[in-house]
Protein backbone atom coordinates (compact mmCIF):
# COMPACT_ATOMS: atom_id res chain seq x y z
CA UNK A 1 0.00 0.00 0.00
CA UNK A 2 1.64 3.80 -0.91
CA UNK A 3 0.87 6.70 1.05
CA UNK A 4 1.69 10.21 -0.78
CA UNK A 5 3.66 12.14 1.46
CA UNK A 6 5.29 15.49 2.45
CA UNK A 7 9.33 15.59 3.43
CA UNK A 8 9.90 18.68 5.34
CA UNK A 9 14.11 19.07 5.89
CA UNK A 10 15.55 21.30 8.57
CA UNK A 11 19.15 22.34 9.45
CA UNK A 12 18.02 22.58 12.82
CA UNK A 13 16.25 20.94 15.64
CA UNK A 14 14.10 23.83 16.71
CA UNK A 15 12.87 24.55 13.33
CA UNK A 16 11.91 21.16 13.19
CA UNK A 17 10.88 21.26 16.88
CA UNK A 18 8.72 24.55 16.10
CA UNK A 19 7.44 22.90 12.85
CA UNK A 20 5.96 19.87 14.18
CA UNK A 21 4.65 21.85 16.83
CA UNK A 22 2.38 24.33 13.94
CA UNK A 23 1.64 20.95 11.87
CA UNK A 24 -0.09 19.35 14.78
CA UNK A 25 -1.79 22.68 15.50
CA UNK A 26 -3.95 22.87 12.23
CA UNK A 27 -4.37 19.02 12.46
CA UNK A 28 -2.13 17.52 10.03
CA UNK A 29 -0.95 14.33 10.21
CA UNK A 30 2.31 13.64 11.61
CA UNK A 31 3.85 9.99 10.56
CA UNK A 32 7.34 10.36 11.81
CA UNK A 33 10.33 12.67 12.22
CA UNK A 34 14.34 11.70 11.47
CA UNK A 35 16.77 13.16 13.60
CA UNK A 36 20.42 12.19 13.78
CA UNK A 37 20.19 12.44 17.55
CA UNK A 38 16.78 12.58 20.18
CA UNK A 39 15.67 15.93 20.00
CA UNK A 40 14.00 16.96 23.66
CA UNK A 41 10.73 17.62 23.61
CA UNK A 42 9.36 16.20 20.27
CA UNK A 43 7.48 13.58 21.12
CA UNK A 44 5.22 15.80 23.11
CA UNK A 45 5.33 17.72 19.94
CA UNK A 46 3.99 14.77 17.86
CA UNK A 47 1.56 14.34 20.21
CA UNK A 48 2.80 10.79 21.29
CA UNK A 49 1.68 8.85 24.37
CA UNK A 50 4.19 8.13 27.15
CA UNK A 51 5.47 4.79 26.57
CA UNK A 52 3.81 1.74 28.55
CA UNK A 53 7.12 -0.05 28.91
CA UNK A 54 7.62 0.45 32.47
CA UNK A 55 4.58 -0.96 33.29
CA UNK A 56 5.20 -4.17 31.54
CA UNK A 57 8.56 -4.27 33.72
CA UNK A 58 6.77 -3.76 36.77
CA UNK A 59 4.58 -5.91 36.44
CA UNK A 60 7.08 -8.97 35.02
CA UNK A 61 9.46 -7.91 38.01
CA UNK A 62 6.23 -8.82 40.78
CA UNK A 63 5.88 -11.96 38.87
CA UNK A 64 9.16 -12.84 39.16
CA UNK A 65 9.45 -11.77 42.65
CA UNK A 66 6.45 -13.83 44.21
CA UNK A 67 6.82 -16.43 41.69
CA UNK A 68 10.43 -16.71 43.25
CA UNK A 69 9.51 -15.89 47.07
CA UNK A 70 6.47 -18.79 46.28
CA UNK A 71 9.22 -21.34 44.46
CA UNK A 72 11.79 -20.92 47.28
CA UNK A 73 8.86 -21.17 50.17
CA UNK A 74 8.25 -24.96 48.61
CA UNK A 75 11.08 -25.97 48.00
CA UNK A 76 12.67 -25.48 52.01
CA UNK A 77 9.63 -25.46 53.53
CA UNK A 78 7.22 -28.18 51.71
CA UNK A 79 8.76 -30.22 49.63
CA UNK A 80 12.43 -30.94 51.63
CA UNK A 81 12.74 -29.79 54.44
CA UNK A 82 15.68 -29.84 56.76
CA UNK A 83 16.73 -28.64 59.90
CA UNK A 84 20.55 -26.92 59.73
CA UNK A 85 21.43 -25.80 63.65
CA UNK A 86 17.38 -25.09 64.40
CA UNK A 87 16.82 -22.45 61.78
CA UNK A 88 13.26 -21.99 60.68
CA UNK A 89 12.09 -23.73 57.11
CA UNK A 90 10.57 -20.49 56.04
CA UNK A 91 13.33 -18.21 56.54
CA UNK A 92 11.99 -15.24 54.43
CA UNK A 93 15.21 -12.42 54.55
CA UNK A 94 17.20 -15.64 52.96
CA UNK A 95 14.71 -16.04 50.01
CA UNK A 96 15.00 -11.81 49.51
CA UNK A 97 18.40 -11.86 47.23
CA UNK A 98 17.00 -14.73 44.77
CA UNK A 99 13.70 -13.15 44.40
CA UNK A 100 15.23 -9.76 43.59
CA UNK A 101 17.36 -11.06 40.71
CA UNK A 102 14.12 -13.15 39.36
CA UNK A 103 12.44 -9.92 39.43
CA UNK A 104 15.47 -8.13 38.00
CA UNK A 105 15.64 -10.95 35.18
CA UNK A 106 11.84 -10.92 34.17
CA UNK A 107 11.84 -7.35 34.57
CA UNK A 108 14.78 -6.53 31.75
CA UNK A 109 13.54 -9.65 29.49
CA UNK A 110 10.11 -8.71 29.28
CA UNK A 111 10.92 -5.29 28.60
CA UNK A 112 13.23 -5.88 25.87
CA UNK A 113 10.69 -8.58 23.93
CA UNK A 114 7.81 -6.36 24.55
CA UNK A 115 10.01 -3.25 23.06
CA UNK A 116 10.94 -5.79 19.87
CA UNK A 117 7.28 -6.76 19.81
CA UNK A 118 5.35 -3.06 20.30
CA UNK A 119 8.55 -2.15 17.61
CA UNK A 120 7.61 -5.15 14.64
CA UNK A 121 11.01 -5.75 15.09
CA UNK A 122 11.75 -9.44 13.93
CA UNK A 123 14.41 -11.05 12.24
CA UNK A 124 14.45 -11.01 8.23
CA UNK A 125 12.04 -7.58 8.20
CA UNK A 126 13.25 -5.19 5.86
CA UNK A 127 14.63 -2.11 6.82
CA UNK A 128 12.90 1.24 5.82
CA UNK A 129 14.89 3.54 3.96
CA UNK A 130 15.25 7.10 5.15
CA UNK A 131 16.49 10.45 3.00
CA UNK A 132 19.89 11.17 2.82
CA UNK A 133 21.53 12.96 5.05
CA UNK A 134 19.10 12.45 7.92
CA UNK A 135 21.36 10.31 9.95
CA UNK A 136 24.45 13.03 9.93
CA UNK A 137 22.94 16.46 10.00
CA UNK A 138 19.42 17.08 9.12
CA UNK A 139 16.47 16.79 10.63
CA UNK A 140 12.88 15.52 8.56
CA UNK A 141 9.53 15.95 9.05
CA UNK A 142 7.20 13.53 7.16
CA UNK A 143 3.27 14.00 6.70
CA UNK A 144 0.89 12.18 5.50
CA UNK A 145 -1.30 13.53 2.53
CA UNK A 146 -4.55 12.61 4.14
CA UNK A 147 -7.14 13.52 1.62
CA UNK A 148 -7.96 15.33 -1.67
CA UNK A 149 -8.36 18.34 0.19
CA UNK A 150 -4.86 18.50 1.86
CA UNK A 151 -3.31 22.19 0.32
CA UNK A 152 0.19 21.06 -0.32
CA UNK A 153 0.93 24.89 -1.33
CA UNK A 154 -0.17 26.13 2.35
CA UNK A 155 1.98 23.14 4.09
CA UNK A 156 5.08 23.80 2.04
CA UNK A 157 4.67 27.47 2.83
CA UNK A 158 4.39 26.81 6.73
CA UNK A 159 7.07 24.58 6.41
CA UNK A 160 9.30 27.45 4.92
CA UNK A 161 8.09 29.65 7.43
CA UNK A 162 9.59 27.85 9.71
CA UNK A 163 13.10 27.92 7.93
CA UNK A 164 13.04 23.84 5.79
CA UNK A 165 15.59 23.81 3.42
CA UNK A 166 13.29 21.35 1.21
CA UNK A 167 9.87 20.50 1.10
CA UNK A 168 9.23 17.54 -0.96
CA UNK A 169 6.74 14.86 -2.24
CA UNK A 170 6.87 11.70 -2.48
CA UNK A 171 5.53 8.10 -2.32
CA UNK A 172 6.21 5.47 0.59
CA UNK A 173 6.23 2.19 -0.65
CA UNK A 174 6.68 -1.18 1.40
CA UNK A 175 8.80 1.22 3.78
CA UNK A 176 10.62 2.88 0.80
CA UNK A 177 10.40 6.37 -0.17
CA UNK A 178 10.51 7.20 -4.05
CA UNK A 179 10.43 10.65 -5.22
Amino acid sequence: MSKQLLLATFEHADDLLAATVVAREKGLRIVDAFTPYAVHGLDRAMGLRPSRLTWVCFIFGMIGVCGMLCFEHLVASVWWPIDIGGKPWNALPSDVPVAFEAAVFLGAFSSVFALLMVSRLYPGKKSRKVPARVTDDQFVLVIEQTDAAFDIAAVEKMMLCHHAVDVEQCIENNGEFQS
